[in-house]
Parts: C-alpha cells; sequence; structure tokens
C-alpha cells in the first residue's frame, strides 16, 4: 500500500458537540438503524484513530474481493449515508467496496474535531482514513462540502486518487449570496422545525418532480436536519471558494451539477473548474437537480459507469 506522510502536524482549529452527547447520539443510531430496516441491509461500521480523533466510516462490500473502491465524503450539516437514501447506492450499478465516511465536525458518530479549512490538513486527515482503512488507491467523491474534501486529498496525496468525482462542490466559488438563496438556508436556523427544513430542502436542496425522494426517505431526512440543528453545536468553518489551490490539483476529476443548485450556482463553478483544473476531465450538468445531487439515480449512474470504464 502506498502510504503518504504530512509534511506537518494536523492542528484542531476548533471543536462541534452534540448538547448531550449521551442522549443524541443514541437518536443517531436508532436514526441509522431505522434507515437500516427500510433499506433491507446492514451497513458495516469502521472506527478510524485520526489526529482529530476518532473518525467513524460505514461500509458496503467492504469484504467482498472487489477490484474498485468507492470512497464517499458528505456535505455540511450531512450524513454520508443521505447517499444511500432509497438504497442510491445501488444506482451505481458496479460491484465495488463502498466506503462512507463521517467527516469529523459534522453532525455524526466521528469526533467533533476540524483543522483551519484554509489549510491542506483536511487533506492529510482524508489520508490517515485512508491509511486507516487499508486502502492503497480508491475513486473518491464528494458532495458540496464534501467535494472540497476531495481536492485537499487529491493536492496532497494524489497517488492514492483512482479519480475524483465532484457532485456541486463547494471549492469552486464562494456560497451564493442572493436573498432568495439566504432565505432559505437562514430560514430553517432561525425557526428549526420540520416546516421550515421541509420548504429548505424543496427551494434549495431538491428540484421536484424530476428530483426527489421517496416519502420516507424525505421524513428520515427532515428528522435528520431538525436534529442536527437543534442538537448539534456547529462550529465547524464552512465550505470556501479554493481558487488558485485548485492549480495544484492533478487527478483526474469529473465535475457534476444540477441547474437548479441554489446555493453555487453551476455556470460559475464550472467556468472555474475550466479555469483553474488542469486535470478536469468531463463536466456533467443534470436539468432539473437541485443541490442534493448525491440523491439523484442518474449522477450515481454516470460515476459508476465511469468506474467500470
Amino acid at each position: 500500500m502506498v502510504k503518504s506522510t504530512p509534511s506537518a502536524d494536523i492542528n484542531v482549529k476548533s471543536t462541534s458537540y452534540f448538547k448531550d452527547e449521551e442522549t443524541d447520539l443514541n437518536y443517531f443510531k436508532n436514526w441509522v438503524s431505522q434507515l437500516e430496516k427500510t433499506n433491507a441491509r446492514t451497513y458495516e461500521r469502521y472506527t478510524v484513530s485520526t489526529p482529530l480523533g476518532k473518525t467513524n466510516v460505514w461500509g458496503l462490500n467492504t469484504q467482498e474481493n472487489y477490484s474498485d473502491t468507492l470512497v464517499i465524503f458528505p456535505g455540511a450539516r450531512t450524513t454520508s449515508l443521505i447517499w444511500d437514501f432509497d438504497r442510491g447506492l445501488d444506482n451505481l450499478k458496479h460491484t465495488m467496496k463502498i466506503y462512507m465516511v463521517e467527516t469529523n465536525g459534522l453532525p455524526n458518530l466521528s469526533d467533533g474535531n476540524t483543522p483551519d479549512i484554509h489549510s491542506l490538513d483536511y487533506g492529510w486527515w482524508a489520508t490517515e482514513v485512508l491509511d486507516g482503512l487499508n486502502i492503497g488507491r480508491a475513486f473518491i467523491t464528494g458532495a458540496s462540502f464534501g467535494g472540497l474534501i476531495c481536492m485537499k486529498l487529491g493536492v496532497v496525496s494524489p497517488k492514492r486518487v483512482n479519480a475524483a468525482f465532484l457532485l456541486n462542490p463547494g471549492c469552486l466559488q464562494p456560497f451564493s449570496l442572493k436573498l432568495k438563496n439566504l432565505y432559505y438556508n437562514i430560514l430553517p436556523l432561525l425557526r428549526p422545525n420540520k416546516k421550515t427544513v421541509l420548504t429548505f430542502l424543496e427551494k434549495a436542496v431538491f428540484a421536484k418532480p424530476n428530483h426527489q425522494l421517496s416519502q420516507s426517505a424525505e421524513k428520515m431526512l427532515v428528522d435528520y436536519e431538525v436534529f442536527a440543528i437543534t442538537r448539534y453545536k456547529d462550529k465547524t468553518q464552512k465550505p470556501y471558494y479554493m481558487d488558485g489551490q485548485l492549480a495544484e490539483v492533478t487527478v483526474d476529476t469529473y465535475l457534476l451539477e444540477g441547474d437548479k443548485n441554489l446555493l453555487f450556482p453551476h455556470k460559475k463553478s464550472i467556468a472555474n473548474a475550466r479555469r483553474q483544473i488542469k486535470s478536469l476531465k468531463e463536466v456533467v450538468v443534470f436539468p432539473d437537480v437541485g443541490h442534493g445531487i448525491e440523491t439523484y439515480d442518474k449522477a450515481l449512474n454516470f460515476i459508476g459507469k465511469i468506474i467500470q470504464k
């Protein structure tokens, strides 16, 4: 296995935490059990020791002798299990080992320590996660915040990455300050309840009827978001425009965008990616798809097809 060594220690910038750790973690574990029951499958669980504390990783097929490995990094204020709502990972249509990383500092079972997001430390942390899972090389993918993690990993440990898939990433431009976007994002933070969260999801994350979840999965997502907003003290820095750092990326990169993405409008992200990522292989725009593109079947179809090649 190829191992990479950080050039410097990873420094903790801030620590997020659940308000009542035991009660809140039990709630989340029960939520996971409900998802497993709904999806009729059990997620393997790994705990990796990293400089940010313990990192929780969910797995599918990881004990199988498959040649390909996919590592998933979630968006901000989400869990990587969102990728498998309605058994969404089946849409990859390619048998491989799948690891769903719970990024430190997000409302999940991983510790809440985070580095300075503007440094490359998240890339070194992701490298440590690959080491802890005994993954030599892998395909990597991330949505929103997770796309930024992929690019950091691609900069510091390019030999560990077969290719990176960015889904509406949060690293190609600043967060949109348009009033419509700000309104729907701030609304559930000011009035955190199921109604305001559902409004945010319908207006910013999905684009019904083309891009939506089943009724049961949507309810689970609403429950999770209300829980994350009300029970988690979030001190994690938000994604930022990596700008010149993107020029350091040398791994094959695929950009998948939804044309209804309010948070990071697709045209600007595409223009910046084409200008700054020299190893950009392909850009795909999915019509009538919102920010939550990791739940869109055709986006996962595309990832699976590229990996099969």
